[in-house]
C-alpha cells in the first residue's frame, strides 16, 4: 500500500504524503470501493454538529464574535494573525508585503481557526467528531487563497513571465487529469522511468509462472550465498517493485549483495475474471512459490518475508504451515510495515462501520475487483494539502511538470484487487480476526498466529499512517517465537527505501518486547544508520552457512522462463 513532499527531493519525506496518506486497512479499502467523496456529503454527523451549536448558543456566539473581532482587526491592519513559518503555501514574500494579500491570508487563517474551535467545542461522539473534522479540514484546505489562480502571487508572476502560457499549460493538464480516473492532479513525471531499466532493474529470472504470480529468482552477486533462501511476498496493492526500486535504493539488490539467495513474488494484476481470488487463492499460491524455492535452492527451509498486505498473507501462510504440522519449512519470518492487530488502527473506526463495509464489498463484488485508481484517490484525499492542492498549484496554476521521483512513479503504477481478496481483507480488519486464534479459516485450516514459533524480524516506520507502528509492534505479542522489533524513523515506503548510504537514516531497536509499545520505545536504543544493516546481521544468524552460489537460475524442474522483471509487472 500504496502511498513525500511537494518537491519529493528528500528520501525520508519524499514518500510520506503519498504512502502515508491513508487510513488504516479497513477504512482504506471501504473508502476505495465507496469513494472518498462520500465523506464530503452532509450526513448525520454534520447534523449533530449543527445541533450542538444550536444547543449551546452562548458558546457558539462567543466564537463567532471572536472571529468578527479578529476580522475587524484584520481590516484595520492591527491583526497579528500570521501563517506558520513552515506553511509552504505562503512563503512568497508578497503574501506578507502586499497589504491586500496579507489581509486575505489573515482572514483565511482566522476563519479556519474558528471552524476548528467550533468542532472542538461541540459535544460530539468520537465518530461524529472525526467525520466532521475530516470535512472541515478538507474545506479549509480547499479554500486556501493559495489555490486561486492569479491571487496566488507566484501564479500571477509566472503568468506575466510566460505571457499567460503557464495558465494555458495548466488548463491543459487539468483537462487531461479530470478526463480519467483517479481525477486528481498528476503527482509524478513518468517520462524518465522505465520498468526493467532504471526501475525494478536488479538482474534476475522468472522461474515460475502461474495464473496468480510470477516467481523471480535473483542472480547472485557474490561467490557464496547463504544456504537458506529468502522468499518475499510483496503487497497486493501496487506493483512489487517498491522492494526493487532504483539501483542503490533497492532492498532486493542490497540483500543479494549481502549474499542472500533472493526470490520475490510478482502478483498478476487481477480483473473481473479473477473475482473469486481470496485468501485461499493467495495463500495457496505462496505455498506453490515456497515449494518451488525449496526445490530450486535444495533447501529444507526458507526465510519467508512479507511487506504490508503481503506481510499479512505471509503471516497467514506461516500459521497455516504451523497448524498443518509443517512449521520446520520456515527458518523465520520477516515482516515490514505489516499490521496484524487492527485494534485502534481503524477497526470499526469513525469513518468506517459494518454497514459501510458491506456496501463496499457488494460494490467490488458487482465489478469483480477494486480498481487501483480508486485506492489512489483515497490516498490523495486523506492528505489533500500535500497530494491535491500542492499539485493543483504546481501543475495548474504554475503550469509546471510534476517532479520525477521513483517512489511517486511506483505509487502511480496502480493495480486492482480481486473482489474476494478485498472482502477477505475488510472482514479480517473489521473483526480483527488475526488476534483471535481460530477465527479465520484459510484452506480449511484455523489460523492461530501463536503457533508460529520461528524467530521473527519485524520492522515499522514511526511516521507511518497506513500501518501505525504501535499496531505493527503488537505482532510481537501475537507470534509464538522470539521476535526482534525495529522501528525506523521514517514513513511507510521510506521505511523500505532506506539504503545504508542515507546519512539521515536511524532506527530504534533493543529492549524487551513489553506488552505496551510505548514502554518498548522508552527502553529502546536509537541507532544511527539504516535498519537494512541490522536486518543483514539478523538474517546472517538465521540463514545458515555460506555455500557456493548457483551457477544458473532455476532448476530442471523450474527452468528459466524469461528475465526479470517478468511479464505480470506490465499488466494494466
Amino acid at each position: 500500500m500504496s502511498p513525500d513532499t511537494t518537491t519529493a527531493r528528500d528520501d525520508d519525506t519524499a514518500d510520506a504524503s503519498v504512502a502515508d496518506a491513508a487510513a488504516p486497512l479497513d477504512s482504506l479499502l471501504v473508502d476505495a470501493a465507496l469513494g472518498p467523496m462520500r465523506r464530503f456529503t452532509p450526513d448525520s454527523s454534520t447534523a449533530a454538529w449543527a445541533a450542538s451549536m444550536v444547543r449551546h448558543p452562548r458558546r457558539t456566539s462567543s466564537r463567532l464574535l471572536g472571529w468578527a473581532a479578529e476580522a475587524g482587526r484584520i481590516a484595520t491592519g492591527s491583526s497579528e494573525v500570521a501563517p506558520d513559518q513552515r506553511d509552504r503555501r505562503f512563503t512568497d514574500p508578497a503574501w506578507s508585503e502586499n497589504p491586500l494579500l496579507r489581509r486575505v491570508v489573515q482572514l483565511y487563517l482566522a476563519s479556519g481557526r474558528t471552524l476548528e474551535e467550533l468542532v472542538a467545542a461541540a459535544d460530539l461522539g468520537t465518530r461524529d467528531a472525526a467525520r466532521v473534522q475530516f470535512l472541515v479540514d478538507n474545506v479549509v484546505e480547499a479554500a486556501s487563497p493559495s489555490n486561486v489562480p492569479l491571487v496566488n502571487p507566484t501564479s500571477a508572476k509566472t503568468a506575466i513571465d510566460t505571457a499567460g502560457m503557464s495558465l494555458v499549460r495548466g488548463s491543459r493538464r487539468l483537462l487531461t487529469d479530470v478526463a480519467s480516473a483517479p481525477r486528481i492532479p498528476e503527482m509524478v513525471d513518468r517520462s524518465g522511468f522505465e520498468v526493467g531499466r532504471n526501475i525494478a532493474a536488479t538482474p534476475g529470472t522468472v522461474v515460475l509462472r502461474t495464473e496468480v504470480l510470477e516467481l523471480i529468482h535473483y542472480t547472485p552477486q557474490t561467490a557464496k550465498v547463504r544456504e537458506t533462501p529468502v522468499l518475499v511476498v510483496p503487497p497486493t496493492i501496487n506493483k512489487y517493485y517498491a522492494l526493487d526500486l532504483a539501483p542503490g535504493r533497492s532492498l532486493v539488490e542490497h540483500l543479494v549483495q549481502q549474499g542472500q539467495q533472493m526470490f520475490l513474488i510478482s502478483w498478476r494484476n487481477p480483473d473481473a475474471r479473477h473475482a473469486a481470488w481470496g485468501f485461499d487463492t493467495y495463500v495457496r499460491s505462496i505455498l506453490e512459490a515456497l515449494e518451488a524455492v525449496e526445490e530450486i535452492a535444495g533447501s529444507d527451509q526458507v526465510m519467508l518475508g512479507g511487506i504490508c498486505s503481503g506481510g499479512i498473507l505471509a503471516s497467514i501462510t506461516a500459521a497455516y504451515l504451523a497448524g498443518t504440522g509443517q512449521p520446520d519449512r520456515l527458518a523465520g519470518l520477516l515482516l515490514a510495515v505489516t499490521v496484524l492487530d487492527n485494534a485502534d488502527a481503524g477497526t470499526v473506526s469513525a469513518l468506517t462501520n459494518p454497514a459501510l463495509a458491506e456496501r463496499a464489498k457488494q460494490m467490488s463484488a458487482r465489478k469483480g475487483y477494486l480498481e487501483g485508481t480508486a485506492l489512489a484517490e483515497v490516498f490523495a484525499w486523506l492528505r489533500p494539502g500535500d497530494l491535491i492542492w500542492n499539485y493543483w498549484v504546481n501543475n495548474y496554476l504554475l503550469g509546471k511538470t510534476p517532479p520525477a521521483f521513483d517512489i511517486l512513479f511506483w505509487n502511480a503504477d496502480t493495480t486492482r484487487m480481486s473482489a474476494a481478496l478485498h472482502a477477505d481483507f475488510v472482514d479480517m480488519a473489521m473483526d480483527n480476526l488475526l488476534t483471535r486464534p481460530g477465527s479465520l479459516m484459510v484452506l480449511g485450516q484455523p489460523i492461530d498466529l501463536g503457533q508460529v514459533t520461528v524467530d521473527a524480524y519485524v520492522v515499522a516506520g514511526i511516521a507511518d499512517h497506513i500501518t501505525p507502528w504501535e499496531n505493527c509492534y503488537r505482532t510481537t505479542q501475537l507470534l509464538g517465537g522470539d521476535t526482534r522489533f525495529v522501528l525506523s524513523t521514517s514513513g511507510h515506503i521510506a521505511a523500505l527505501v532506506n539504503p545504508p548510504d542515507n546519512p539521515k537514516a536511524s532506527f530504534f531497536a533493543g529492549g524487551d518486547n513489553a506488552p505496551d509499545a510505548q514502554d518498548w520505545l522508552r527502553a529502546a536504543t536509537k541507532e544511527q544508520g539504516s535498519w537494512w544493516r541490522d536486518a543483514d546481521t539478523w538474517l546472517a544468524a538465521h540463514n545458515g552457512k555460506k555455500v557456493a552460489a548457483p551457477a544458473e537460475p532455476g532448476s530442471a524442474l523450474h527452468p528459466p522462463l524469461g528475465e526479470a522483471p517478468g511479464t505480470y509487472v506490465f499488466d494494466k
